[in-house]
């Protein structure tokens, strides 16, 4: 919690550790002494940037110091209870100086951290936070001959603290999981032999030699080689994909099983890992409202609390209400019980477990402020090709005599061309068993499809125009592909882009959640209004220009509220720009995933409404810690101030309640 606490305000999402001020500076992560650093790392020494920190942000800078720093506190917290319980001993059997120097000595072990801080703090102007508090409660403890519970109070705060500072650790996991994405070097291929350079160092065109196991640095695609490659890290996909010769590789995947060589298609500053490394950076930066409230909050709270604790140590007996003994012991228990550490702490982790949940799902939120703007939303907009529909061309059906045949023909004369329509006639053929053959010969009228000879004749594939022009006849406003042998009209095969799986069930969810869900596309109508059927959206709108998707979620804002778009395209850019959240698509256009709140990196329908629940269930938490620790600690300053309440109660409204608040922070984190 200290070390938490002191660094208030922000998180380097980059190292996961806390940055205060410096966190408006803008982190860079470079892995490499000597180059510059994340702002939480200026304070380290040129020695530990070397040793500790070879920036591989996501374990190094997590430093030894943050998991060697919780676990060497152990020993001395427990050091600490050694010698209380033995004063506490001592004191039972023979009360004098000797019992007196062990409280000493257990205070010295357990607060002299705190101690320090609160020194330090007041030189750097900070006087009301919980180190200050603690100090000034358990030194006025000792000062009034309460020994035992100034050493206790001090005991359980570096306790809770500790398991505070252990949960905080593994909430960071998650995020420091998903940005671990580039290695320090890579095997480029000099004159067919590998060497190791710096990613830095590679430019476009450059062969990589990418070894089982080896993290892909850049993205690229496979020149020679064939393996299987985790994109969990990047995709949230957790099956691997197979890739071969021609396939593309996106940076931060994880080779598994063969060596591949691959040509880079963009250099590091470009790449998928370094684009979402610079998404998670800022991600912390951009805060929720209710953070932003509790900062300011807790800044007037405490000073306040401080204020009445003064009043209530010395009005009453000033006035002859009691002994100065009694209301001094009351005004230490509200020092300790009004530190606002489960609120301050609570919040932020709250808003990181949340980013760190949507981590896990391929889901990557660009800050606190887009889970909150999440809650709000009242209803979404979808695109239609690459957010509902696969984006890429299929085979419907088959209108033909002989459906068979008739696309084996097709398959066969489209066999060498590189046209998406064409890829998916070969795979559709693949898919039945037909044996697609080699063409003799192959002619390719562009923009009309293609002539080819085949064993069985020529055959025609593509528009009616192009069967128009070789004289074959064919029945009017046949749809799709046309194949036509010899001269005479087999049959047309149907082109669709195919809605990806679970697409119906995302838009269900939706509107189980309240939503009102609608599609908006560029797309012709008849395939618009198909999608709209299959999904069950509660409205459809067909070939829209992006002035006039931002017209109509305009209108629909009026009537509905604050809006979620969901796109993929280029032309989605200014739409995405324009909603109360936007959604990209990861596998779509960079402006659109530049200009998105969210971005879905697994492209699966599902993760929409998944993005949602994780924003309701991270708020809720948020607003539940709140609640409770508000409620507990009124609760225990009240009962302090009628002398009901003692030092045990604070500490359980402090330490207790800044740990029960912590552990349900935690809860957004789950899947």
């Amino acid at each position: 919690m200290r070390n938490i606490m002191r660094k208030n305000d922000a998180c380097c999402a980059a190292c996961a550790l806390a940055e205060g001020k410096e966190a408006k500076k803008r982190p860079v992560i470079l892995k490499r002494p000597g180059r510059p650093k994340c702002a939480c790392c200026e304070g380290c020494s040129e020695e530990e940037q070397e040793r500790g920190h070879s920036h591989d942000h996501g374990r190094a800078h997590a430093h030894e110091g943050e998991h060697e720093g919780i676990k060497g506190e152990l020993p001395l917290i427990l050091l600490g209870a050694a010698v209380y319980a033995a004063a506490l001993l001592t004191r039972a059997l023979q009360p004098g100086w000797i019992s007196l120097a062990l409280f000493a000595a257990s205070y010295a072990l357990l607060g002299f951290e705190v101690l320090r801080e609160a020194v330090l703090n007041l030189f750097q102007g900070s006087i009301f936070d919980e180190n200050f508090l603690m100090s000034v409660a358990t030194i006025g403890a000792f000062v009034i001959g309460e020994y035992p519970e100034a050493v206790a109070v001090m005991l359980f705060y570096r306790v809770g603290e500790w398991f505070e500072e252990l949960a905080v650790s593994r909430s960071r996991k998650a995020i420091r999981d998903a940005i671990d994405l580039r290695p320090e070097s890579v095997l480029r291929l000099a004159d067919g032999k590998p060497v190791a350079v710096p990613p830095e160092e590679v430019r476009t065109g450059d062969l990589l030699l990418v070894r089982p196991g080896d993290r892909i640095a850049l993205d690229g695609v496979v020149v020679s080689g064939a393996s299987s490659v985790d994109t969990s890290a990047v995709t949230g996909e957790p099956l691997p994909v197979d890739v071969a010769e021609g396939d593309a590789l996106i940076s931060g995947c994880i080779n598994l099983s063969g060596a591949i060589t691959m040509r880079v298609t963009a250099p590091l500053s470009e790449s998928t890992a370094t684009k979402i490394l610079e998404a998670v950076e800022h991600a912390q930066k951009n805060k929720p409202k209710i953070d932003r409230f509790i900062k300011k909050f807790a800044k007037v709270y405490t000073p306040v609390v401080c204020a009445l604790a003064l009043l209530v140590a010395v009005v009453p007996p000033v006035l002859g209400f009691g002994e100065w003994k009694d209301w001094i012991y009351r005004a230490l228990l509200f020092l300790v019980a009004s530190c606002p550490c489960a609120i301050v702490l609570s919040v932020p982790l709250t808003y990181f477990a949340g980013l760190g949940a949507g981590g896990k799902r391929g889901i990557l939120f660009k800050g606190g402020s887009t889970l909150e703007g999440l809650c709000a939303v009242k209803a979404v907009v979808l695109d239609k090709t690459g957010t509902l529909t696969k984006g890429v061309p299929a085979v419907g059906r088959v209108l033909a005599s002989d459906p068979g045949e008739t696309l084996r023909i097709a398959a066969d004369a489209e066999r060498h061309s590189t046209h998406p329509v064409a890829a998916a006639l070969r795979g559709a053929a693949k898919a039945k068993g037909l044996a697609v053959a080699e063409p003799k010969s192959v002619t390719e009228i562009a923009g009309k499809g293609v002539v080819a000879q085949l064993t069985e004749g020529e055959a025609v594939v593509g528009t009616a125009a192009l069967l128009k022009e070789r004289g074959i006849e064919a029945p009017e406003g046949a749809p799709g592909v046309l194949v036509a042998l010899n001269g005479a009209f087999m049959g047309s095969v149907t082109i669709e882009d195919e809605l990806k799986p679970g697409a119906a069930q995302a838009v269900g969810r939706l509107q189980s959640m309240g939503m009102a869900v609608h599609l908006f596309s560029g797309d012709a109508e008849d395939s618009v209004q198909k999608v709209a059927a299959e999904t069950g959206v509660d409205g459809a709108k067909s070939r829209l220009l992006p002035d006039g998707k931002l017209k109509l979620m305009e209108a629909l804002r009026k009537k509905a509220g604050p809006v979620l778009f969901v796109g993929d395209g280029i032309n989605d850019a200014p739409v995405l720009a324009g909603a109360d959240v936007g959604g990209a698509m990861g596998s779509g256009a960079d402006a659109a995933i530049e200009a998105a709140d969210v971005v879905y990196m697994t492209g699966a329908a599902d993760a929409i409404p998944a993005s949602i629940a994780i924003a309701h269930r991270t708020r809720k938490i948020a607003v539940q810690n709140v609640a409770a620790a508000l409620t507990v600690k009124a609760a225990v300053l009240v009962l302090g101030l009628f002398g009901v309440a003692s030092l045990w109660w604070a500490v359980f409204a402090h330490v207790g309640m800044a740990l029960l608040c912590t552990l349900n922070a935690l809860l957004a984190s789950r899947d």
